[in-house]
């Protein structure tokens, strides 16, 4: 009985537990990554998150804008109805510079995991009213053409993650709709885009 106890107490533990981000920036400065941003590729959890165009993750950030009061605009694109469609997202601050809060369309939260400012941020959005804690990467250039050393850096922070999909753009794929996704590759478990 103890054995059974015990087994379902951990059971209940690990299945509540909220996805570990490992690495975030240290003092993150909000005002140096204003400006103008491309999706260059992104990573989830869970493929129903970026499989199809209209997937709730697979959007392309655009710009950032920090507020006055230490928020941060997220402009973006996303495929709805057949078109394109521009959002703006409120994340709000938190007590680390390099966490914060979305309240729409659920609860979620913002991980900077890296940025050097000038060429490149790898971020995590995470829904924590999920269940799961499903989670979703992407790695943002300043401009289309962006280095092996960045997309380096990406596929380092995301390893330790428990990512199932990945998705990467060229940079004609991020004048259209979006890379296309494919089976994944024998015997790896992961989707790879086009």
């Amino acid at each position: 009985m103890k054995s059974l106890l015990l087994a379902l107490g951990l059971a209940l533990v690990c299945g509540a537990q909220a996805v570990h981000i490992p690495n975030k920036v240290e003092g993150l400065d909000i005002r140096e990554v204003a400006g103008t941003w491309h999706s260059v590729a992104m990573a989830a959890s869970d493929i129903s998150l970026l499989d199809a165009e209209s997937g709730p993750l697979r959007v392309n950030v655009e710009e950032l804008r920090p507020t006055p009061q230490g928020d941060l605009e997220i402009i973006l694109q996303k495929w709805e109805n057949q078109k394109c469609v521009e959002k703006t997202i409120l994340a709000q601050k938190t007590e680390d510079p390099a966490v914060f809060k979305v309240d729409s369309p659920a609860e979620n939260k913002i991980f900077v995991l890296d940025t050097n400012y000038t060429n490149y941020l790898l971020f995590c959005v995470e829904n924590t009213a999920d269940p799961e804690h499903s989670l979703a990467c992407q790695c943002l250039a300043r401009t289309p053409q962006v280095d092996d050393g960045v997309m380096e850096k990406f596929n380092s922070a995301i390893k330790p993650l428990p990512m199932h999909i990945r998705l990467s753009f060229s940079p004609t794929q991020l004048e259209g709709p979006g890379a296309k996704v494919e089976a994944p590759e024998a015997g790896t478990g992961d989707r790879h885009s086009t």
